[in-house]
This record gives C-alpha cells, sequence and structure tokens, in this order.
C-alpha cells in the first residue's frame, strides 16, 4: 500500500513565488497555494496540512499575526510552520521562532533545500507522534498490569484473610466487617479538617485492602490460645498481646525493602489497632493523638465489630447497645472526635451490617 501523500499549505502574496514553490514541492507533497494569511485561516477547518510555509511580509495580516492566531487555536496549534522570508535579519528570525515557527528560509530559496527542510520537519513531525502513540500504549500497558497487579494484591490479601479465620473460627467474618465499617467511616474523617493533614495522600482504596491485615500476627499465636472458647489465663492473654508485635514483624518481612504503600497501611493497622487513648492500650501503650490515625480508626472498627459478633462466650450485642459501648468508651479507649464521627454514622453501619 503506496504512503499517503503529505500536505503543504504555501502562503504567499506573490504569485510568482507560489508557482515556483507549487512546482518545486508537487512531485512530491500535495500543495495548496494561498495568496493571503486571512485566507489560509478561512481555509484551515477544511482543509489542516501536515506542515504550513508560511509568508512573513504581507498585507492585512501578516506571517507574525497570522502564527500567533495558529498557536492560540487547539486545532492548528501542533501544525508546523516554516517562514519564508526575504528578511535577512537575526531580530526578526528570533520573533518568529519565538512564536512558534520552526524554521526560517530565505527568499529566494532554493527548491532543493526547501525540499530538506520540509523532509526534516515531516521526518521530526512523524517520529513524535510515533513516540506520542508508543507512550500512549505505554500508559494503556501500565495501566492494565497496574490493575492485575491490584487484582492480585486484592486475592493475597483476601486469601490472608481467610487463612487466618480457619484458624480463628470464633471471629467469622471479623476481618471484612471491619473493613466495611472503615469503609463507612473514612469518608466521613478525610472531610473532618483536624484530620485531612493526617489522612491527606491516603489511597483509599489500599487503606481498606490492608486493614484486612490487621491481625495477620494471630498466625503466630498457637492454636491452644487462638482456638480456646473459654476465659484466657493472665498468661495466655499477655500471648495472645503479641499478635500486635507478630503482625508488624511479619509485615515487615513481607515488605523487606520494597516501597509498598498497602504495607505501610497495613504496619500501622497491625501494631497500634489495640492501643486506647488514654495509654492503656497495647502493645506500646501509645496515647491520644500519638497513636497513629490509622490505629485509632482501626481500633474502634475493630471493637464494633466485635461487639456485634456472636462469639462463643458471648452472644452479639444489639446495634444500638454496640454503638453505646463505643460511645462510653470515648475520651478513655477512643479518640473522642472519631468516636462523634463514629456515631454520625452508626445508622449506616447498621443497614450495612
Amino acid at each position: 500500500m503506496a504512503e499517503k501523500r503529505k500536505t503543504i499549505m504555501l502562503v504567499d502574496d506573490n504569485i510568482a513565488n507560489l508557482k515556483v514553490g507549487k512546482l518545486a514541492l508537487s512531485d512530491k507533497y500535495d500543495v495548496f497555494t494561498v495568496l493571503s494569511a486571512q485566507k489560509m485561516l478561512d481555509l484551515l477547518p477544511r482543509h489542516k496540512p501536515d506542515i504550513i510555509l508560511l509568508d512573513v511580509d504581507m498585507p492585512g495580516v501578516d506571517g507574525f499575526e497570522a502564527i500567533k492566531l495558529l498557536k492560540a487555536n487547539p486545532a492548528t496549534r501542533e501544525v508546523p510552520v516554516i517562514f519564508l522570508t526575504a528578511m535577512n535579519d537575526n531580530e526578526s528570525e528570533l520573533k518568529g521562532l519565538v512564536l512558534g515557527a520552526v524554521d526560517y528560509v530565505a527568499k529566494p530559496f532554493s527548491p532543493p533545500l526547501l525540499r530538506k527542510r520540509i523532509d526534516l520537519h515531516l521526518l521530526i513531525e512523524s517520529q513524535k507522534h510515533a513516540l506520542q502513540d508508543f507512550n500512549d500504549n505505554l500508559q494503556g500497558m501500565v495501566e492494565a498490569k497496574t490493575k492485575t497487579v491490584l487484582k492480585l494484591q486484592n486475592k493475597l490479601l483476601h486469601t490472608v484473610a481467610d487463612l487466618l479465620e480457619s484458624r480463628d473460627y470464633f471471629t467469622g467474618s471479623h476481618l471484612e466487617r471491619a473493613e466495611r465499617t472503615l469503609e463507612i467511616l473514612i469518608p466521613k474523617v478525610l472531610a473532618n479538617p483536624k484530620y485531612r493533614a493526617e489522612a491527606a495522600g491516603w489511597d483509599v482504596a489500599m487503606v481498606l485492602q490492608s486493614s484486612l491485615l490487621h491481625d495477620v500476627g494471630k498466625i503466630a499465636i498457637s492454636d491452644s490460645i487462638l482456638k480456646n472458647p473459654g476465659r484466657l489465663t493472665r498468661e495466655e492473654f499477655a500471648e495472645m498481646q503479641k499478635h500486635t508485635d507478630y503482625g508488624v514483624k511479619i509485615i515487615d518481612k513481607i515488605a523487606d525493602d520494597a516501597d509498598v504503600a498497602f504495607l505501610s497501611y497495613a504496619r500501622l493497622f497491625a501494631g497500634t489497632h489495640h492501643e486506647k487513648w488514654d495509654g492503656s492500650g497495647y502493645p506500646r501503650h501509645l496515647a491520644g493523638e500519638d497513636i497513629p490515625l490509622l490505629g485509632r480508626l482501626m481500633g474502634i472498627a475493630d471493637v464494633y465489630e466485635a461487639l456485634t459478633s456472636e462469639r462463643t462466650y458471648k452472644s452479639a450485642y444489639p446495634h444500638d447497645k454496640s454503638v453505646a459501648i463505643i460511645m462510653e468508651g470515648k475520651g478513655t479507649h477512643f479518640d473522642p472526635d472519631l468516636a462523634d464521627i463514629f456515631f454520625e454514622v452508626s445508622g449506616a453501619l447498621n443497614t450495612e451490617m
């Protein structure tokens, strides 16, 4: 299949120059000859060329004014413009280049030189478009790969969640229920000016995914403790508390030196979701805003889910009673402002659960 001929628009108020230019170029290009810049501007909506050869010194709209109009129009700003001029001064040439011309050819022009200049700039345009197409395709490939990785990541997280729940069978769908609670809480938190700075830059989808790892440290807890249906002894409870530190160590081992955002979120969830506002939590006895915001959020979601779920040692509490217990812990167990936000969205939680 023959390559489509490129189109040249030659604009000059001198008919002799138009004839010479067309004769020099017609063997290789389709050439439109135009007697004024204004006529060129009128033609462009219907005939867009691959390159414009534009005389500078013309009556009415001159070349400098014409190129300003070309570059201001999104439909024509990418069309390369070569100035044709009898002017022989650096100031005029610089002005044209600053306005967006890609080259200058002096008149009277040499036809072989003019063809070479046109060939060069059409080649540059062709390579520029090829590079843009490559970049567009590359972007599409990256987006497709990213979706695949995120899908795999999500599947991996849910597999880990299933593994945890198969060992700690008293919790049922605890991890996913806590995730849904966070999903309702987080938009309100992001809208609150108090938390805007700490929450800036959160990838909410990743935050929610990573929350499934908040109890990953339970993998390291023995079955005799994890599956004990009765009340734990003091020693057993002390061992159970270690699941927060175990979780951080497991996530650090997975992350190694990788810069993976969702693992940084998971690390905060795993290590701080049992800290309490008054400093009586574990493992580090952090207090107040020293507890990362994600840990304070998960603390609420984790307790609410546990309260509303049946365990071997208790029945599921009704939604209203569970909300009341959370609010009783406002300012002691829980960040008081987050507790208020939780109360605001509690109706939606009751619907969801």
